[in-house]
């Protein structure tokens, strides 16, 4: 069998005592951020790219392993396990060539081939391929199988029973099956067209009516298009492709005697077993391939939206009033202290039909002044641009009553009425309506949206492409490394966090979570790290894994604020009396750290990488890794995308980076796309490497199409105008 570790180090590039440690602390159910920020000399500095590709590898080797282990048995029961057959099955490393290697022994439902072999056809199909006279008569030969009592009635049904079962062997041979799925994907071509009662009407799908491009280069946005297309019944794909190259191989291969009687029989059953036995089962398998490539781009364009909208600049601990829009039910408005702990609400009809801005602006501002609110976040859905015009119509009115003037801040909702109507917004506010939980939510991401935006399903965030045409499962799973990530990266604060942030920490499950809350409210805010501890079910492996990402505000040891892990706090203590300074005043005075020599502190766990950590990290102390906060301006003239002229020039905030642009909330309900062709005056190769998630930037508008609710924008600086 394989030598896993051996194949994850050559893969990898890992040195054997890396890989060794790698696949002990995972074993030991290290987690991934764990690993990667306190394991660096132990993993030769492995980032969480590498440690996740690393154990999706590793599984994947050990699931493959399981399953030669059936396939091997299943050929022996057999008597079919020869010593060579058993080395292929042994040393190979793909599911596929597995597969491959075990379908002529795999139990499969009666074919042609098999009623042939019942007729005992078998020893005939054997003996013309046995045969060295190009013309020989095999009618004569036939005439021996002749069995009314088996259902051969004649020689030309024994001879096309023997061509089946000749024909169903030749498909079955993994260098077969291996060359055409290589001559596919190498030589192919996808075709899309209109189904029939399609063509010439306008769809969404309407460029690929008549599309082809080939299998090893079509864009994955446009294979998943195609895709969504046939799933909805308007669009039909075919993988195209020229046989003759297929044909003269599997005749070159499996055809020994010169023309005549004997090789025209021969190449007619190789024929059939190509058009019959393995062009649909192979473009099936080519298209699935296709698909999962397809899938793991979308995938990953997904993850960077989410990492960078997850990783959005927080506004930080400020008292916010929050308002979720409406027109006939009404603005609901959400007053939040710093911590983002719920205060009151009111409802306001400031818009159509009741227009009650004037007294709408009074409770704003009384609002404003009960609670110091320093922000006030509106959401972007319906009514989202009458109400910020109307809040800031009411702060210009009224700013001499407000010390300071609030900045109003347009804040993307997406998500939050998922939330609201969610079991977790039903606990957190038990007595407060579904639109007042959406204020709120709205209210906290623009104060932390990672805080907040841990508690919704990342797919109801809208920040993937065809999300829902990918594997769900890999997408989930993807999805939740990427929470996990971002909230370690960042830290959490112990005294403030939610059970749904507690439990995306390392080490921390939803149980741990509940505890260490219930704990919170029961004895009030932790004063240490050590005394989780004290938790209910927070034993030393959980403590191990989760207290270097938790943070404690004003804690007794200055360390606990940062991410330095408690298990090196007696390396800091040997520093600071190296140094004949506290805790403190090292934190105070990080030029003093510079003069200190990493190796005086290395040693067990701690290597060079880690000492440098330790001593970077009390330089810049609890720094929040985040970027500073910055937010668009709409145009207040600028509402639907009937207010949009080409040439005009707007901010924006880009909401979603996909393989061919980017799409840019202006402030009309819709967002605009900026082609990857107009994202620079440069050439582009990647939208991400010019754009993410949250940015504000710039556009010129080239052109509208109300009907499809599409807007095409520009980031050029003198981008070239559609007349």
């Amino acid at each position: 069998m394989l030598d896993i570790p051996r194949i994850l180090e050559k893969e990898f590039k890992l040195t054997t005592e890396h890989t060794r440690n790698i696949l002990k602390l995972f074993h030991e159910k290290a987690t991934v951020p764990f690993i990667a920020r306190y394991r660096k000399d132990q993993t030769g500095n492995c980032d969480e790219v590498v440690l996740r590709a690393f154990a999706e590898r590793f599984s994947y080797l050990v699931a493959l392993e399981e399953r030669k282990g059936t396939v091997l048995k299943t050929i022996a029961e057999l008597n079919k396990l020869t010593p060579e057959l058993k080395e292929k099955i042994e040393q190979c490393l793909s599911s596929v060539e597995l597969e491959d290697l075990y379908l002529p022994f795999k139990p499969k439902r009666r074919t042609r081939a098999t009623v042939a072999r019942e007729k005992g056809l078998q020893a005939l199909a054997d003996e013309i391929r046995m045969l060295t006279d190009p013309e020989a008569d095999l009618p004569a030969m036939a005439v021996r199988y002749i069995c009314a009592e088996k259902g051969v009635l004649n020689a030309e049904e024994a001879l096309a029973g023997a061509s089946d079962i000749i024909a169903e062997e030749v498909s079955e041979r993994p260098e077969h099956r291996d060359f055409v799925r290589k001559f596919f994907s190498e030589n192919g071509r996808f075709h899309s067209r209109p189904r029939v009662g399609f063509e010439g009407k306008k769809t969404k799908f309407e460029m690929y009516y008549n599309f082809e491009a080939s299998v090893k280069s079509i864009s994955s946005h446009n294979l998943l298009a195609i895709m969504r297309g046939e799933t909805e019944e308007v669009l039909a794909m075919q993988l195209v492709v020229d046989k003759t190259p297929i044909l003269n191989e599997l005749w070159n291969k499996e055809v020994r005697l010169p023309p005549g009687a004997v090789a025209d029989f021969l190449k007619n059953a190789c024929d059939d077993a190509y058009e019959r036995l393995m062009r649909a089962s192979l473009s099936a398998d080519v298209r699935v391939a296709c698909k999962e490539a397809a899938d793991d781009v979308a995938i990953h364009i997904f993850e960077k939206n989410l990492r960078e909208l997850l990783l959005s600049p927080p506004a930080g601990m400020r008292p916010v009033l929050a308002v979720d829009p409406g027109f006939v039910t009404g603005c609901k408005v959400a007053a939040l202290d710093k911590t983002g702990k719920f205060k009151e609400y009111q409802t306001i009809f400031p818009n159509a039909p009741q227009h009650e801005k004037e007294k709408a602006g009074r409770t704003v501002v009384e609002m404003c002044q009960k609670h110091d609110i320093e922000l006030i976040a509106v959401g972007n859905g319906t009514a989202g641009r009458e109400t910020e015009a109307f809040v800031r119509e009411a702060l210009e009115a009224h700013k001499g009553d407000l010390k300071p003037v609030p900045v109003c801040v347009v804040v993307n909702e997406s998500g939050a009425s998922v939330y609201s109507a969610s079991p977790v917004a039903a606990e957190e506010f038990p007595e407060q309506d579904v639109t007042v939980r959406g204020a709120i939510s709205i209210g906290r991401r623009l104060q932390d949206p990672l805080a907040e935006l841990v508690k919704i399903d990342p797919k109801s965030i809208g920040v993937g492409q065809y999300q829902h045409d990918v594997d769900q499962k890999k997408l989930k799973q993807k999805l939740e490394d990427v929470v996990e990530s971002c909230v370690n990266y960042v830290g959490v604060e112990l005294n403030l966090a939610s059970k749904e942030l507690l439990s995306r920490v390392s080490g921390i499950n939803a149980r741990a979570a509940r505890d260490i809350v219930a704990y919170r409210q029961a004895r009030g805010s932790f004063k240490s790290r050590q005394e989780l501890m004290q938790v209910s079910n927070f034993g030393e492996k959980t403590f191990e894994q989760a207290a270097g990402f938790l943070r404690i505000r004003g804690a007794q040891n200055p360390l606990d604020t940062t991410a330095i892990h408690p298990e090196s706090y007696l390396i800091v203590e040997k520093m600071c009396a190296d140094l004949k300074m506290t805790v403190d005043d090292c934190i105070r005075h990080p030029e003093r750290l510079s003069g200190l020599r990493v190796s005086d502190y290395t040693g067990g766990m701690a290597g060079d990488i880690t000492v440098k950590d330790i001593i970077a990290e009390l330089k810049k102390p609890a720094r929040d890794p985040r970027a500073t906060f910055v937010y668009a301006t709409f145009k207040d003239a600028v509402r639907e995308i009937k207010d949009l002229k080409t040439g005009m020039k707007l901010e924006g905030v880009v909401t979603n980076v996909t393989r061919f642009g980017a799409f840019v909330d202006i402030g009309v309900h819709q967002d605009g796309l900026v082609h990857i062709s107009q994202l620079s005056d440069r050439y582009v190769r990647e939208p991400s490497d010019i754009v993410h998630v949250g940015q504000v930037v710039r556009v010129t508008v080239l052109e509208t199409d109300p009907e499809l609710k599409r807007i095409s924008l520009s980031m050029k600086t003198k981008p070239e105008l559609k007349k």
